[in-house]
């Protein structure tokens, strides 16, 4: 199997004297620009006879319907949150196991991430970006803290990487110093803006069960083992400046895939935090 980028799916196909079948992933589907959907689009109108396109994505409306109307809908559902609580029950108290499943949408790895204590370091620094921002504090710069953790990730993940091609190295395999050093990075890149994603998809949640409590619905909570410090912060909070502030994390999240300053986007958010629930 060929993983392709979504960048590169205008690249021509083999000769089928080479290929009895050719299968072809294209992760993420939606981030695709309108040039390269348009060339892909060529492609699915005369595909070779011996090519398997598959288009994987999370949000299929974001596809130009030409793409759509041309694929056959395949739809994945995740987990449901009592299947991965069913699964964590060994390890974590019931509460913090219900939490860390709803929070983590049906993926048991993140789960059990979240429950570890990285991922739970995340979400207390999640948890202060928002209490600075109800306090009327966003200059405390408490964003730091995530934009830290993601440099640490990404450190830490082009480290292993550049490890484990070193040994690959060392028993044959043939890499220049040059793919394997920029392997690393890409590795280190990619791990650091999932960390930093994460971080803002936890925010997003504290931020909808502010709403939920304050309308008086905690029992759809995801953060259930954080209830109380919850219910402390929504009696001060309007139930529309919680859904405006969601929607603000969500804008930051999908301006990050632009290649803008994470700096100055985490930054700004802080503030626009800080505004939309002051009221």
């Amino acid at each position: 199997m060929t993983l392709l980028r979504a960048a590169d799916v205008s690249l021509s196909f083999g000769s089928r004297t080479l290929f009895d079948r050719v299968e072809f992933v294209i992760e993420a589907g939606e981030q695709m620009r309108d040039e390269s959907q348009n060339a892909l689009l060529k492609t699915l109108e005369e595909p070779p006879p011996f090519a398997h396109l598959l288009v994987l994505s999370s949000e299929p409306e974001a596809l130009a319907e030409t793409i759509v109307s041309r694929c056959q809908p395949v739809e994945f559902e995740p987990l449901p949150a009592t299947a991965v609580e069913e699964a964590l029950a060994a390890e974590a108290p019931a509460e913090e196991a219900a939490a860390a499943a709803r929070l983590a949408g049906g993926d048991l790895e993140l789960a059990r991430f979240l429950l570890g204590e990285p991922g739970c370091a995340i979400r207390r620094e999640v948890e202060r970006c928002v209490a600075a921002a109800l306090d009327g504090e966003a200059a405390s710069a408490a964003w730091r803290e995530l934009l830290d953790r993601a440099e640490a990730v990404g450190a830490d993940a082009e480290a292993a990487t550049r490890e484990s091609l070193e040994a690959d190295a060392e028993a044959g395999v043939r890499r220049s110093a040059r793919e394997m050093s920029e392997e690393a990075r890409r590795v280190g890149r990619k791990r650091r803006t999932d960390a930093l994603d994460l971080g803002l998809h936890l925010c997003a949640a504290w931020l909808r069960d502010l709403a939920a409590v304050a309308a008086g619905a905690e029992d759809v909570a995801f953060n259930r083992d954080r209830l109380a410090e919850l219910e402390r912060q929504a009696d001060s909070i309007d139930v529309r400046a919680a859904r405006r502030a969601v929607e603000l994390v969500q804008d930051t999240r999908r301006s990050l895939e632009l290649n803008v300053s994470e700096e100055l986007a985490l930054e700004a958010l802080a503030y626009r935090l800080e505004r939309a629930l002051s009221g």
